[in-house]
């Protein structure tokens, strides 16, 4: 997989990804027009949205209705660290949801593939050309 990175502008940079385009720029007290979330911001989300599609795939697979099913992640902040300190990923299950299901869905949630690379990350080689 190749990603293309460009700079359309201000502090905007801009990923080409399987032929999208992910916008992210900078919120204007940094210095950027606020036009689209951070990097961070994206990076953050993609945990949210993993544990969402795994969510979702469980469910489907067992043909679990999903009408009121929705994800909230909690981000944690430690400004002496100036890092990420905590995600939570609360899980309201939908009316209905079969109790014998819960522990499997957590476990199957816990596989979501962005989380297992933040555990065991991988080698970064960065040069200039």
């Amino acid at each position: 997989m190749e990603i293309k990175i460009s700079f359309p502008g201000n502090k905007k940079v801009a990923a080409e990804v399987n032929g999208f385009s992910v916008l992210t720029d900078q919120p204007k007290e940094a210095g950027g027009d606020g036009a689209a979330p951070t990097p961070f911001d994206l990076f953050l989300a993609s945990i949210g949205a993993c544990a969402g599609i795994f969510t979702l795939g469980f469910c489907r697979k067992r043909g679990i209705a999903t009408d009121g099913l929705e994800i909230t992640e909690r981000v944690e902040w430690d400004e002496a660290e100036h890092r990420v300190s905590q995600i939570a990923i609360d899980i309201a299950l939908p009316k209905g949801f079969p109790e014998k299901y819960r522990d499997s869905l957590l476990h199957a949630v816990n596989l979501c593939t962005v989380k297992k690379h933040i555990f065991a990350p991988p080698r970064f080689k960065v040069q200039a050309l």
